[in-house]
Formats: structure tokens, sequence, C-alpha cells
């Protein structure tokens, strides 16, 4: 399953420009606000007709403007999550999901009704009217609507920002499982960094209205350039659970040593990605001794970049990458140079159970 796209369009003194591909799993639009996400995502739902362009879905083409064409947007096979619920308020929660199937085509494969309400843990909501739902319910709700269209993609339109944290952390196990057991391909913009790294399998960075970069996501947000101007940068670590340890940690392992990690509720064997801010590591030179912190990961530099006294180190640890957030003074202080061997700590406590998946 790829998505093309080829967009350009103008609206006063913006200029939206880009090219890029979506493959299966999750592609995340990730920018600051006015970059031209949520132009791009209307324009793919059918709700934005571009200047110029062309978008096709598994070969299947839904905008070419040089021919005149643009598909209808009940016709595009594409289901939409936006940022507020927008559930029909008369009527009860399984009269707003099974509003969706009103749009699938005949012949659009059957959506399991009972094993979406199921995946989604809505079935105790389903004689229940929006009023009485919080914004975690609702979004879930919407998130079931979309599905029983019969899409090819969903679009998640900055699904949880109009959410408090708590909400946050009860939406996005959601999300992952979509990707993960469904297989279905989201289009979800974000300019959260947290989302990004959990959800994430292509990272398509947008700023006034063209791409920077595209890739995978741990490629993407390891780079060290993006991640001098983002003060909450970080990287995507995978690691295997190896065991459940009876002082409250667990335990991954990663291509730069063990990581121990507050308690998962993942078995053993099970593949995580954990996200750590790259202000939480400390480097050193030779592996420390006597520290409280337990995870201390060896790798060799491969870049240094600085901007205004800050600097940040890449730690290459086999194919993945870590980043480090220091001052331009500790990188002089200690001599380090990209090639040289360097060791990463960090506090288990500083990886938050929302920045595992």
């Amino acid at each position: 399953m790829t998505l093309v796209v080829q967009l350009q369009h103008s609206q006063g003194d913006f200029a939206l420009d880009v090219r890029f591909q979506a493959p299966a799993g999750i592609t995340v639009l990730f920018g600051p606000s006015g970059a031209g996400k949520s132009s791009v995502i209307n324009a793919v739902a059918g709700l934005l007709r571009p200047d110029s362009g062309r978008i096709e879905l598994n070969g299947r083409l839904l905008l070419d403007t040089t021919r005149g064409f643009s598909l209808p947007v009940q016709q595009r096979r594409i289901g939409y999550v936006f940022q507020d619920d927008r559930l029909f308020p008369h009527l009860k929660v399984q009269q707003n999901i099974l509003y969706g199937r009103r749009f699938a085509p005949r012949d659009a494969p059957t959506v399991d009704l009972e094993r979406v309400i199921h995946m989604l843990g809505i079935e105790g909501l389903l004689s229940r009217r929006p009023a009485s739902l919080s914004g975690g319910e609702k979004q879930r709700v919407s998130i079931a609507r979309a599905l029983l269209c019969g899409p090819e993609m969903v679009l998640a339109d900055e699904p949880l920002a109009a959410l408090d944290d708590a909400r946050k952390a009860e939406i996005l196990p959601y999300f992952e499982r979509l990707r993960d057991e469904l297989h279905i391909p989201l289009l979800y913009v974000s300019h959260a960094l947290p989302e990004v790294a959990r959800l994430a399998t292509t990272v398509v960075t947008l700023e006034d209205g063209k791409v920077g970069q595209t890739g995978p996501a741990a490629q993407v947000l390891s780079d060290p350039q993006m991640a001098l101007g983002l003060r909450d940068a970080g990287a995507v670590l995978t690691g295997q659970v190896t065991a459940h340890h009876a002082d409250g940690l667990s335990e991954i392992h990663t291509r730069g040593g063990p990581l121990f990690i507050p308690r998962s509720a993942a078995a053993i064997g099970t593949q995580l990605r954990v996200r750590i801010e790259a202000q939480d590591v400390i480097l050193s030179r030779h592996r420390p001794v006597g520290l409280s912190a337990m995870n201390i990961l060896e790798g060799r530099i491969s870049a240094i970049s600085s901007r205004a006294g800050d600097a940040m180190v890449v730690l290459q640890m086999g194919e993945e990458r870590l980043l480090a957030r220091v001052t331009c003074r500790a990188v002089a202080t200690l001599g380090l140079q990209v090639g040289d061997s360097c060791h990463a700590i960090m506090k288990s406590v500083a990886l938050a159970p929302g920045d595992i998946s």
C-alpha cells in the first residue's frame, strides 16, 4: 500500500509545495503549526482542491489537476479522524459507528464490527450519547466510525491535540493496535515529538510548506541538524524484553547494551520502542562506576553538531543512533571527536511509560 502525493497550493502569502510517498504503516506529517500539514491531509481527503497536483492511493488515482480529475470525497475510500470528535449528538454511540457503513463501497472488504468494538474497548459505550463521553472515549468512537467505512487508508489530523496528557496516554495504544493488528495505513498529522516517536514508521517533516526530510522514524528523529532546533529532541531505540525483575524494572536488550525501564506489561521476547530524550543523556569517555543511574550504553560518536553553545552528539550503536544534548564546553573538556568510543548514561526513572511502546 503506497500513497503518492504531489501538491502545489497558494493561500495568501503561504505557498505549499510538497512531494512524498507514504508506505504501509503510520506515516506522520511532522512540523510546527502553519507548516502545511492539515492542508496536505485535507487535499488527500478531497476536502481541499489544490492549485495543482496528483495523488495516488495504491495505484488508484484520486487527483490529477492536469486532467481536471478529482475523485469525489465519498469515493476515495478514506476514513478521517478529526481533531474534534464530530460525532452526531442526537445519535447513540452504536448509531454513530454504523453511520460510517453508509459510505463503504459495495466491493470494500467487510469490516468486523465486533472486532473493532472490542479492539477499541468501547463495548460499554454503545448505548450512550456523545455528550456523556470523555474526550478519549469520543476519539475511540471516531476511530471506530472511520474504520466502518471500509477505508484503504485512515487520515488523522492531530487527533490528540485537544486532549490532556491522561487522555492522550489512553488513546495512543489504540493507534498502535491499528498499525500492528489491522495493518490499515495511516497518514497522521502531529507536531508532538512523543506521539511521532511512539507511532510513526515513516516521518515526513514539513516546514513553511515544503518537505524537509522523509524516512524511517528512528532515522529522521535522530538527525542532529533537525534535533538541535527542538527542545524535546530525542532518539528511538528498539530492543527485546529479556527479563522482568522483582524490583519493578524490566530489562530489554539493545545494540548498545541492556536497558532498564519501568516495569512493562510486555511479555518476554516482545520488541519495544523506547524514546530517550537527548537532554536526559550524560556522556562519559570511560564506563563509569558507582552511579545510581542504571543505564549505561556504549557507542561510537558519528556526528557532533553545535549551535549557540549547545551541542548534539550522535552515538552510533549498530544501525541505531542515540542523541545526547550537552554543552559545547562539555564536548571540549572531554575532547570528544567523531570516531571516539563513548558511554551514554541515563536514569531508568527518566524513561517515562508514555515513551515506551
